[in-house]
């Protein structure tokens, strides 16, 4: 789904920190933040992020 270039080029937009592909999101390894990805695209946004505890934003 996502390109694996483009996966090591991504970072959190929180942390800055490094992310991971979770089945369709991108998940940030150190704050635990899960980014949407629509139609092939992730949406790395703070704002449409879920909270590792499962809340929104």
């Amino acid at each position: 789904m996502i390109d694996d270039q483009l996966l090591q080029i991504l970072a959190c937009p929180a942390c800055k920190t490094a992310v991971r592909l979770e089945q369709e999101r991108i998940v940030c390894t150190a704050c635990g933040r899960r980014y949407p990805i629509r139609d092939g695209i992730p949406v790395m946004l703070i704002d449409e992020a879920e909270q590792p505890g499962g809340a929104a934003g």
